[in-house]
Order: C-alpha cells, then structure tokens, then sequence
C-alpha cells in the first residue's frame, strides 16, 4: 500500500505528533504546526491522534492512491480535488486505487494535513517519524517531498466502519488580526514598563521570514532596561525571543532548544495551532492570561479531542443490528406505473409485501 507523489506543493513533510524527550542534547519535538488540525485529521481516518501524516504549506500538490484507502484532510482549505471532483474538508473519504488527489493554493491560512488510515511508514528517527526540515532528518529520508517519492502507508489492521459517518466541524482560521494568549516572562523583568506596554498594546505583522522554526514579527519595538542578551537558556514552541532590534521573535515547531535573547511571554499551548496557520502579512496582537487559565484551555482542549474521538466512533452512527440484519422483503404484487404531476411524468413502481398490508 502507498501513495504516490505526482507534485509535491510548496513543502510537504512527513510529520507524526513529534520527536519528545531530546531538547536536552539540542533536538526539538519538531511535529506539526497545527497539531489541533493534525489530530483532528488522524482521528477522523481511524488512526491514533499522533500516527504520521502529511502537512502541506501554502499549496498542497498531488498525489495518487496505489490501493484503497481512507483519507482525511484538515487545516487550511486548499481546495482538494479527487478525480476532478470536489472533496470534503474535515470527513473521511474513501478513495480507490488509481484516484488522484490534487490540492491548490491555501485560500486562507497556511497549511493543510492528510491523515491516511494506517498512517505513513517511514522509518523512526529518534522515536518519531517526523521530519525535520531544517536540519534534514527524520521523515522521508530527511527532507520534504519530491516528484515521484512513494510513501508506504502502514497496516491498519483492520478496515473502519461505515467511515462515511465520520466527520467533525471545521476549524475556522481567523481573519483580520489573531489574538495570541500568553504567559508573561521568563526575562518581563528585563523590559521597561513602556516596552510591556507596547507588546501588549501593539498589533504586528508577520514578515516574509518566517518557517517551520519561527516567525519574525514586524511593529512597534519593545523597550529593553539594558540589553537583549541573556545568558542561554530553554527555548520552547511559544516562546517570543526579543532581540536588540526590539522586534519579536515568535518560536516555532522547529524552534532551537536554547537562546540567548530576552524571552518576554510564551504563547499558550492552546493557542500554538494559530501560529501554524500564520503567513507573511498576517497580523496578530498578544493577551496576557495567567497560568490557571492557560492550563484549563489546555485540558478543554485534550477534552474536545477526546469528545471528537467518541463522537465519530460512536455505534450509534452505525446501522442499527436490527437495521443490518433485516430480511429483504418478499413481495405478492409489483406494478410499475407512469404517474403524471403537473405535466411532469414519474416512473413508479407500487409493490405488496407478503402477508402484510404494507405496500
């Protein structure tokens, strides 16, 4: 079983739920930057929330399905296509040996996910099957997809029920500006007074640098009491380096383990799948929260993925036993009519159940 790269999109990487347990010798987790969109789309294909799939920046590509499969994609709408024939968003689909996948341009945000049903095999790399781009290992042999790779896709084990039942509301990108919840600190107390002012009051723009490690963050600069450099500490996805510039630097999937830039806040873990939906031009403002309220957000979020998980598997989507197991009806008298309404002419066929008065 495998998929086909026919055109590879922009950047296409292989990413499961990431590479935990390594900052200390310098490797990020890596993973996805929508890790809400990337479970969401691995929940609704049968899979565990965190197997291997596909994310796609900006324009998603084509892919052909070698064998049967059920897919899901979810994240940004680039518009997905099988045969020529427009396809769902957030629901799993069922698609045939030969089918063709094929995805544009994001019509807002920026990236999309393909979850497969058994996941993609590639081999782990430090417990994880994520790639990591930047430093070109992990994934698809370290790198992002190319015209004519073939990607295994894992054993399943067993086929889903009725996967056509499977579905889940859309995640809703935000337009205009994206407000980011943050915890302040660890440096806040090496910024003035004004400088907090300015980051919590001010609206910046994401620049034309901005990847898979992070996003640089154009506005008003924020104001240090001396200097922007610390002795090197942890960094973490979330974390907002500011450098003597003034201006933010937003740490991404791929983010270095250590830096010695003044952290002013970190992003909430819930509010993460938002930076990876962010391109040059987006704008975004910050909102100080306190560490209680992150940490419910947080558990909110752990439950609405467990509540999806009950919810798409849940027998009650299924036909019924009785449903399932009824007999076909044997039928005393069939007649087949023409009905006319409205000078509109109808096929219809009348038919009798046995030893019933049903018709």
């Amino acid at each position: 079983m495998a998929i086909k790269v026919l055109a590879p999109g922009i950047l296409t990487s292989v990413q499961d739920g990431g590479r935990k347990g390594f900052q200390q010798y310098g490797v990020s987790p890596s993973g996805p930057m929508d890790l809400r969109a990337f479970r969401t789309a691995n929940i609704l294909a049968g899979n565990d929330p965190d197997e291997a799939g596909l994310e796609m920046t900006l324009m998603g590509g084509e892919y052909q399905f070698l064998s049967p499969h059920v897919i899901a994609l979810t994240g940004a709408d680039m518009k997905p296509v099988i045969n020529g024939k427009k396809a769902d968003m957030y629901r799993a689909l069922s698609v045939n040996s030969g089918d063709i996948l094929r995805l544009g341009f994001a019509s807002a945000g920026c990236r999309c996910y393909l979850a497969v049903h058994g996941g993609i095999d590639v081999k782990p790399v430090m417990g994880s099957r994520s790639t990591m781009v930047g430093k070109q290992f992990g994934g698809y042999e370290g790198r992002k997809l190319q015209k004519d790779d073939l990607l295994k896709v894992g054993d399943s084990g067993s086929a889903l029920p009725h996967p056509e039942t499977w579905f889940a509301d859309a995640e809703q990108i935000p337009s205009g500006v994206r407000t980011l919840r943050v915890i302040m600190g660890p440096q806040e107390d090496r910024f003035t007074e004004q400088g907090i002012r300015t980051f919590l009051g001010s609206e910046y723009t994401v620049g034309q640098d901005f990847d898979r490690q992070g996003y640089r963050l154009e506005g008003n600069k924020i104001e240090h009491k001396t200097d922007s450099n610390i002795i090197s500490d942890g960094v973490v996805a979330g974390s907002i380096q500011v450098p003597g510039t003034g201006l933010p630097i937003l740490m991404a999937a791929e983010h270095a383990t250590v830096g010695g830039y003044t952290k002013i806040a970190t992003v909430i873990t819930a509010d993460l799948p938002l930076i990876g939906q962010c391109r040059a031009g987006d704008r975004i403002r910050f909102e100080k929260v306190a560490v209680e309220e992150a940490q419910e957000l947080l558990v909110q979020e752990v439950q609405r993925l467990e509540d999806l998980m009950k919810q798409v598997r849940d027998p009650s989507h299924l036909p019924a036993a009785a449903e399932a197991e009824r007999p076909v009806p044997e039928y005393e008298y069939t007649k087949d009519i023409i009905l006319t309404i409205r000078g509109k002419a109808y096929d219809v066929r009348i038919q009798k159940i046995k030893d019933s008065e049903s018709y």
